[in-house]
């Protein structure tokens, strides 16, 4: 007798993934290829949530990429003096002298790019891939609403805790985008005045004319006088005494103008020197005032090279001796009592 030839046998529900993951296309694409149930159901966190993650990561990487590639083509144009940029000084004035504008800044502004662009790229990178882990955790099936209502009191606590370390940050980054003062400047910021060593977000560094360093914090510093950026005034007041003002006028205009001709001097020269006239009267005679508008550079050249020549014509002219034989008093005009011999009694 012969045994019954057994069926195909009819697959059972624990054989087939459930109706709910058969709609979903992962699910029925991979239980069609690998008639696998356990893997089919499991596709979503084996195959979909990888996939999303790595996603995430990629498109993460790709924006850093595209940011840091944008900010560094916009440092690299910044340092070009003829192209007009968001980085440059908000009022950068080139003196009208300079053969070539481009030459006083060039330096200046590609480490002040350099200096801005790096804390962009600092604060895009934290920002991209902030958003990248929460988008993470969010896969994860995390609740971001706790995370980050406790982020928010995390960072509130923490700025009124370091509000003068913020204070010095947000000072420093406006300095360096407005070019307040930069490296080698000469500057005036109050208590400490001198030239400017190292330049951060939060501390500038300064080295007085006695040679002490000052460490001051961004944030304390209330107001700048910078004597490097652009022109800068020589002003000389020259006493005359007594003596014709229009003489001590003429004789220090050519000395003035031989200034301007000096070719060792002219390129620190913006302006000519000009002579103004009687400043103030005094009961030592009159001052006459002389001025020239230098480079910020050659302010200190030129000025001495200035009051050495209207020194020496005011000598060679004789108006000098004259001023002297005016504050002489004659022995013989001195009353008794100011020699301190007294008189006869």
């Amino acid at each position: 007798m012969l045994s019954p030839v057994p069926g195909t046998p009819t697959p059972g529900p624990e054989d087939t993934p459930s109706p709910e993951c058969l709609d979903e296309v992962v699910c029925k694409w991979v239980w069609t290829y690998s008639d696998s149930v356990w893997f089919a159901e499991g596709s979503y966190w084996i195959l979909v949530k990888p996939l999303r993650i790595i996603l995430i990561l990629l498109l993460a990487i790709a924006a850093r990429w595209l940011v840091h590639r944008t900010i560094r083509r916009l440092v690299r144009t910044t340092t070009d003096a003829g192209v007009p940029t968001m980085l440059r000084p908000l009022r950068e004035r080139i003196p009208s002298a300079a053969a070539a504008p481009g030459e006083f800044v060039p330096e200046r502004r590609r480490q002040r790019a350099e200096a801005i662009g790096s804390v962009l790229r600092s604060l895009s990178t934290a920002f991209i891939f902030g958003i990248a882990v929460l988008m993470v955790l969010k896969e994860f099936s995390f609740d971001l609403a706790p995370l980050l209502a406790s982020a928010g009191i995390a960072g509130v606590a923490l700025g009124f805790g370091a509000q003068s370390l913020v204070k010095d940050l947000i000072a420093g980054l406006f300095m360096l985008i407005e070019d307040q003062y930069g490296v080698g400047d000469n500057v005036d910021l109050g208590e400490a005045s001198g030239v400017v060593e190292a330049v951060g977000l939060r501390v500038t560094t300064v080295r007085d004319g006695r040679g002490v360093l000052w460490y001051i914090r961004n944030g304390e510093i209330v107001r700048v006088g910078n004597k490097s950026q652009g022109w800068a005034l020589v002003v000389v007041d020259l006493p005359i005494g007594f003596a014709g003002t229009e003489e001590a006028t003429a004789v220090l205009r050519t000395a003035a103008a031989s200034v301007a001709v000096d070719p060792e001097l002219a390129a620190s020269i913006v302006e000519p020197p000009e002579v103004l006239g009687v400043e103030q009267v005094t009961v030592d005679g009159t001052v006459i005032r002389t001025v020239v508008k230098t480079t910020a550079d050659g302010q200190a050249a030129v000025g001495r090279e200035l009051r050495r020549r209207l020194a020496e014509a005011l000598e060679n002219s004789g108006i000098t001796a004259r001023i002297a034989a005016v504050r002489a008093v004659p022995a013989y005009l001195r009353d008794d009592n100011e020699t301190g011999q007294g008189g006869a009694t």
